[in-house]
């Protein structure tokens, strides 16, 4: 339980309240790829951690990210002209660079000299693995680009899309690292031998009962953030076992993948009652074409959407199309798609801005407690003047998730420690594991 000083800590995330701070400290993601295509293409509005903002490529392929508002009399540059390495408001011309600078200012005769005191508000960006990342903070805070392996994939390693979640960044994210969750909620009625699962995993999803499924069975701090280790007793009676990283502020590695694949789930604040789900599916090698046709049509791992918006089809407004019907005799919850019987749960814990003062956790909630015992510690630091050293170990963020099936009666010290190894190398030619 949170006290409501400390779940307004967590979830605020404006600019100038503490967490919004911390955030502001880490490149996040901001945007899709495939929103700006390429040189001079349609400029794109976006709002992240409260900010109004429009994100756009020049005639470079250089990507920018700037204020939303014109700083000459706030008209909006969502309408400005992409054009010749710059984007020019519409209102009286004024221009401005990927950088921020002023590079033509033509309604006034002393434009040539007086534009060198204008500036708009600008971001530095990279681009790798389908996403935008951008750095918000102070320029004189910047750190390394995280080493994330997929900002240097081609496409056809890549499956990368988001949508838009109408619930606070915190309540989302604490829903992958709550390990007891998933025999009820991503389950179906028969043991899990139909379940849509196992065609994405390769495996029979079925878990068999014992207490060691509820909890981690091991957690430790790391540079980045935090390492989970879970072992599971499957259906068949062979063990899983599963390293889970996680890396501040709001980077995630579970979810369904296939064999070769590995997962990433980042959720961004929009502001403090809605949220963007950033969603990353990647490999080291070209994703299997038949993986493809189940992440754009399969309506399993990533849900329809509403087209022209970032909103899934099946959504809190239409109580994500629960089929009564089938949650009697098929699946447990009645939703389809795995993200949206997670989301379910998410968007209305207390109402989209949980009041964390309600909870009764237990020791199955060790792996949420303590997440929120770092982010806690971190930002109260922040408070005092002391930086966060997290966004200054980029090798941190090479961490994967590293899964293993073995036989039972296996020496699990001994698979939670190979697992470990995995989940921090590159040199493991998956992300499973199959002993």
């Amino acid at each position: 339980m949170l006290s409501l000083e400390e779940n307004e800590l967590l979830t605020n995330t404006d600019p100038g309240t503490p967490m919004g701070e911390l955030f502001r400290r880490f490149w996040i993601p901001v945007a899709l790829s495939e929103e700006v295509p390429g040189p001079d293409s349609d400029p794109v509005r976006i709002k992240i951690l409260g900010e109004d903002l429009i994100v756009f490529k020049d005639s470079e392929g250089r990507v920018g990210l700037v204020d939303a508002y014109c700083p000459h009399r706030g008209a909006p540059m969502f309408f400005g002209r992409n054009e010749e390495s710059g984007l020019r408001c519409v209102y009286h011309g004024w221009k401005f660079d990927v950088d921020g600078a002023c590079t033509d200012l033509p309604n006034a005769p002393e434009g040539e000299t007086f534009k060198n005191k204008v500036k708009i508000a600008a971001y530095p960006c990279v681009e790798g693995g389908g996403l935008i990342l951008a750095f918000m903070g102070p320029k004189d805070k910047q750190p390394p680009v995280p080493d994330f392996e997929w900002l240097d994939l081609p496409p056809s390693h890549f499956y990368t899309k988001k949508f838009r979640l109408e619930c606070n960044w915190l309540q989302a994210q604490e829903g992958d690292f709550d390990p007891s969750h998933v025999r009820f909620l991503h389950s179906t009625l028969d043991n899990n031998s139909s379940n849509p699962g196992n065609r994405v995993s390769g495996l029979n999803l079925g878990i068999a009962s014992g207490r060691e499924y509820y909890g981690y069975y091991s957690m430790e701090e790391t540079d980045t953030g935090m390492l989970f280790s879970s072992v599971q007793e499957m259906s068949s009676g062979k063990i899983s076992v599963s390293v889970l990283p996680w890396m501040m502020p709001a980077f995630c590695v579970p979810g369904t993948a296939g064999l070769q694949m590995f997962s990433s789930n980042m959720r961004i604040p929009i502001d403090n009652t809605s949220m963007m789900f950033f969603r990353l599916r990647w490999s080291r090698e070209p994703i299997p074409e038949n993986e493809l046709r189940e992440y754009k049509q399969g309506g399993y791992v990533f849900p329809e959407m509403i087209p022209g918006t970032w909103k899934t089809a099946a959504n809190v407004f239409n109580s994500y199309q629960i089929d009564r019907v089938a949650q009697r005799n098929y699946n447990y919850t009645g939703i389809k798609a795995f993200p949206l019987q997670d989301i379910a749960m998410m968007e209305d814990q207390w109402g989209p801005l949980a009041d964390r003062r309600k909870e009764h956790l237990t020791s199955a909630d060790e792996g949420i407690i303590r997440i929120r015992r770092r982010l806690i510690r971190t930002v109260r630091n922040l408070m005092e003047g002391i930086e966060p050293q997290e966004p200054w170990h980029p090798e941190g963020f090479r961490a994967n998730r590293a899964r293993m099936v073995l036989p039972a009666g296996s020496n699990i010290l001994e698979a939670v420690a190979k697992a470990k190894a995995a989940a921090l190398s590159r040199t493991v030619p998956s992300g499973m594991l199959i002993v």
